[in-house]
């Protein structure tokens, strides 16, 4: 049985920079990461993605971004960037290692087992990020549907579905981005299934990015900081309700919720190459039917549906996720279980990768003043 004193499970951004600053500390983790590769997740990911937040911003702990890259960094540069910061640190990554338990171990420490060992440490740090399990609803009817169903974990390019009908179903970043994308790589016809209108914010005004405001704002009342930031972002786009966007349904402040950062998505909507469609209310085998007793046919549906942490199946520990299966404690802060804590958990319009250096850096002499009491 392996011992060591601090185990990270997940070597994405979030676990690789908690490593980065245990080690800034003079602290030693071991990261357990089911992937072959570090950046691996991200490799994966559609081609066109690049980082919504600005370079300035998404660095990881005591290492930033190189000024030689661009303002939002490519996917691929980022990888790059994710490798060499575990070649900098020297990060120790037992890669291949899926965890499938963590529980308390009979002397009152921690017991993390993977599919080819059960590790003892003092300390665990989950940081499996949001998008551990894609996830599709059951759609009445979707068994039926003959056309190509993937979620968006699986889609790449738009060259795939050039002059095809495609649906895309879902308002989050991914979703709008593969719509645009979609409409930019000559797909035949492009509908975007809402069914909570998110905010749509553009990524730069005035020259600045919109991550900027963000941090900017995040200090002063939530309802301050949305009517400010819905001003910005009518300045920026006009009026979207003509092109079938409606009122947003939440606002990023007051929900904690990142919303659409837009790369293209409006520009193509005006054009008329998005259309929006309400949400779905079954799948038929040409296409599907809409809550508004509408119906349209597809070749290909693309789920962008978001995902599960799959956090309920990996900790074996009361007291620490809440009814969702989401961390019942802020990322970076001491959870009910003394020795047990959460990375990388923390949503905000300040970007994902801005709270994961600043909760890491903050972990890190948290954990540093635990093993030494």
């Amino acid at each position: 049985m392996p011992q060591t004193d601090i185990l990270i499970i997940g070597a994405g951004p979030a676990g690789l920079t908690t490593g980065g600053a245990l080690k800034h500390v003079g602290l030693n983790p071991v990261l357990l990461d089911k992937d072959t590769v570090v950046g691996g997740t991200w490799q994966r990911r559609y081609d066109r993605l690049h980082l919504h937040s600005v370079r300035r911003f998404s660095g990881l702990a005591h290492y930033p971004l190189p000024h030689s890259l661009p303002a939002y960094v490519p996917k691929n540069r980022f990888v790059e960037y994710l490798q060499d910061y575990a070649r900098k640190f020297e990060l120790n990554i037992m890669g291949e290692t899926t965890v499938k338990k963590i529980r308390k171990s009979s002397n009152n420490e921690w017991e993390v087992e993977t599919d080819g060992d059960i590790w003892q440490s003092k300390v665990v740090i989950v940081a499996t990020g949001h998008f551990g399990k894609p996830y599709t609803p059951d759609w009445p009817g979707k068994a039926e549907f003959q056309g190509k169903l993937i979620h968006s974990i699986e889609y790449k390019t738009g060259q795939d579905y050039a002059g095809k009908r495609v649906l895309v179903i879902g308002s989050g970043n991914s979703g709008s981005e593969i719509a645009c994308d979609l409409a930019e790589q000559g797909a035949g016809f492009v509908a975007n299934s809402i069914r909570t209108h998110p905010p749509v914010v553009p990524r730069n005004f005035l020259g600045t990015p919109v991550q900027v405001f963000g941090i900017l704002l995040a200090p002063i009342p939530p309802k301050i900081a949305d009517y400010i930031g819905s001003k910005i972002a009518r300045v920026a786009m006009g009026n979207l309700a003509p092109y079938g966007m409606k009122p947003a349904d939440w606002q990023p402040f007051s929900a904690h919720h990142i919303p659409i950062i837009d790369v293209g998505f409006v520009g193509e909507l005006k054009r008329g190459k998005i259309n929006i469609r309400p949400d779905i209310e079954r799948f038929i085998p040409t296409g599907v039917v809409y809550v508004d007793g509408t119906s349209e046919d597809f070749d290909v549906i693309i789920a962008g549906t978001g995902f599960q942490t799959g956090l309920p199946e990996l900790i074996d520990i009361p007291n620490v996720l809440d009814e969702r299966g989401y961390p019942a404690f802020p990322s970076g802060q001491p959870t009910a279980q003394p020795g047990f804590y959460f990375m990388g958990y923390t949503e905000s319009v300040r970007g994902h990768l801005y709270e994961a250096n600043q909760d890491s850096r903050r972990l890190a002499k948290i954990i540093q003043n635990y093993l030494n009491s």
